[in-house]
């Protein structure tokens, strides 16, 4: 864990609670893990005679509550320990569709609106009690709804607005469709993280013949919005990048939007290459799938997709069918959202955990430390990288 002695020589926020909303109970448990674990190892004096560090070393950091539902539908939120004085974290995946509740006898699955609601009620519970409120949502609500084009609502930012007027503190999210959503409440706290360094070390660890070098790779940004996140990615790693741009038929709406009419590249010639994809998210995954097709037919060796959301919300067949076909040799993303369960069988899939990450970020917050000692990406990267090509054990 970076800069320990920094964390060793501050004194806590408040006392450190966990809660885990069922869309993220799981992860919630091993987070909790690293964090009983990371302040076990605290050198610190202080930590046993200072009546401000009380509650600081524990076995668990959870926070016992539920959110009962009635036959209508209808829930609400119930605390069965005591918030008052505590620094909350509040950890929920909006896109868990796993969870289901019943309603008049039917089973319903739980949409990011019913997530969404029952965050809202934890919240209310606390309010008022606690020290301080935070939110951990990785995928943010709303997301892709970050600006108006017409007359339509503006989801994502009221929903930050009606966080902070609940009165949280700081709102926590993982590569925000457009973070420039934050200007909706710019004096606000909010936190956007990347995974790079998780991607760069799950592709290292998976494969034993890269070769990250101008000559041999090259980074590709989907389309035009995730262009920041390709040019990053590759300037640390030194390494070329190109893109697609999305053909758009504007005379039509379908499902929402847009449709899709062609994929144009933008970039070098690819033959021979190792090509990474990198993008926020694979939703249905139509338009990945096409990409990653049309670089093999344009010479790619092989085809790396990255993204932090792994939703497959058409399911996994699109996907098996085009790794038969060749089209893409190896999909990479986080477990920040729901995983089907028979994805960890498929042989194409490999997960990027940000466990870890997520317990550091809590551990430094609870300090109010500089997050600048979790976020020192490119100096990790480098490292990964150098003890890859000098063909070293790669550092986790």
């Amino acid at each position: 864990m970076p800069n320990v002695s920094e964390l060793e020589n501050s004194m806590p926020v408040g006392q450190l609670k966990l809660i885990a909303m069922p869309s993220m109970a799981a992860m919630g448990e091993d987070i909790n893990k690293y964090l009983v674990e990371y302040r076990r190892n605290v050198n610190n004096e202080s930590v046993k005679n200072d009546p401000a560090f009380h509650g600081y070393k524990e076995d668990n950091y959870l926070l016992k509550y539920e959110v009962p539902r009635f036959g209508s539908g209808e829930s609400k939120a119930h605390l069965y320990e005591s918030a008052r004085g505590k620094d909350i974290y509040i950890l929920v995946d909006v896109c868990n569709h796993s969870i289901t509740y019943k309603m008049n006898g039917y089973d319903n699955h739980m949409s990011p609106d019913d997530h969404y609601q029952d965050l809202k009620r934890v919240i209310a519970a606390c309010n008022g009690k606690a020290n301080r409120i935070n939110v951990i949502m990785p995928f943010l609500y709303e997301g892709r709804q970050h600006r108006r084009t017409g007359r339509e609502s503006l989801d994502s930012a009221y929903m930050l607005e009606e966080l902070y007027d609940m009165g949280i503190s700081n709102f926590i999210t993982f590569d925000a469709h457009d973070p420039r959503i934050h200007n909706s409440q710019p004096l606000k706290g909010f936190d956007n993280f990347m995974p790079p360094y998780q991607f760069i070390k799950a592709l290292l660890n998976s494969r034993d013949d890269l070769e990250i070098d101008k000559d041999h790779t090259v980074v590709i940004s989907p389309d035009e919005g995730a262009l920041d996140r390709a040019i990053y990615f590759a300037s640390v790693l030194g390494i070329n990048t190109g893109m697609f741009y999305k053909r758009r038929d504007y005379t039509k709406i379908v499902n929402g939007k847009n449709p899709i009419v062609a994929h144009e590249f933008l970039g070098d010639k690819l033959e021979g290459r190792d090509v990474i994809i990198i993008d926020d998210m694979i939703s249905s995954g139509g338009s990945m799938i096409d990409s990653a097709k049309q670089l093999k037919e344009m010479g790619a060796r092989r085809v790396f997709i990255c993204t932090t959301f792994g939703l497959f919300t058409d399911g996994l067949g699109a996907f098996d069918k085009a790794y038969e076909n060749g089209y893409f040799d190896q999909v990479i993303t986080t477990n920040l959202t729901y995983l089907p369960p028979e994805i960890s069988g498929r042989e194409w899939f490999t997960v990027a955990d940000m466990t870890k990450f997520i317990a550091s970020i809590i551990d430094f917050m609870n300090h109010d430390a500089s997050m600048s000692n979790v976020m020192a990406t490119t100096e990790k990267m480098h490292a990964i990288l150098e003890a890859y090509n000098s063909r070293k054990n790669i550092i986790i």
